[in-house]
C-alpha cells in the first residue's frame, strides 16, 4: 500500500489509540475477494467491528476535471459512492468508513472517524495536543498525495 492510501491507513493502524486491527485482510467478502484497506479486530460501535478503505482521488486527473470544475468535492463524492456500492456487503456486519475529504461532518465520513479516533487517543494518553497531532499526520499524508499527484500533470521533459 502506497501513496496517502497506505499512509493514512498507517496513522489509523499505529495511532496512540492503540486500535488493534489488521491491513488488507484477506477473505473478508467472499464473493469476489475484494480487500478494504483495513479492520479492527475488536468491535469498534454497536458491537460491529470498523473496515476502512480510503478514498483519495487524483483531481488533476482528466476523467475528473470537467465535474470539479463544475462542483466542489464531486471526484471525491463518487469515489466514495463508488466504495460504498463496492463494499456494501460489509455493512451488516462492520461499520464502514470510506469517504476522506475535509467537509462537514456526515455518517461514514473521515472527519466522524478522526474525531472517534481522537476521542480514543485522549482516553489514553490524557494528552489534548494529540488531536493536533493526529491531524497533521494526516494533512501531510493528503499532502503528499496532492504533490504527487500535482506532479504527475507536468510532461515529462
Amino acid at each position: 500500500m502506497r501513496g496517502p492510501v497506505g499512509l493514512i491507513t498507517e496513522v489509523i493502524v499505529a495511532s496512540r489509540a492503540q486500535i488493534p486491527a489488521t491491513k488488507e485482510p484477506v477473505s473478508l467478502i467472499q464473493q469476489d475477494g475484494k480487500r478494504p484497506d483495513g479492520i479492527t479486530l475488536l468491535p469498534w460501535a454497536r458491537d460491529k467491528p470498523m473496515a476502512w478503505d480510503v478514498t483519495v482521488p487524483d483531481t488533476y486527473a482528466e476523467s475528473h476535471t470537467d465535474h470539479i470544475a463544475r462542483e466542489a468535492c464531486s471526484a471525491a463524492n463518487k469515489a466514495a459512492a463508488n466504495k460504498t456500492v463496492k463494499y456494501g456487503a460489509l455493512s451488516a456486519s462492520h461499520i464502514f468508513f470510506c469517504q476522506w475529504q475535509w467537509k462537514p461532518p456526515a455518517p461514514g465520513t473521515s472527519l466522524e472517524l478522526i474525531q472517534e479516533i481522537d476521542g480514543r487517543i485522549a482516553a489514553v494518553t490524557e494528552d489534548t495536543r494529540e488531536t493536533v497531532f493526529l491531524f497533521q499526520r494526516l494533512c501531510i499524508a493528503l499532502q503528499s498525495g496532492n504533490a504527487v499527484a500535482f506532479l504527475a500533470t507536468f510532461d515529462a521533459v
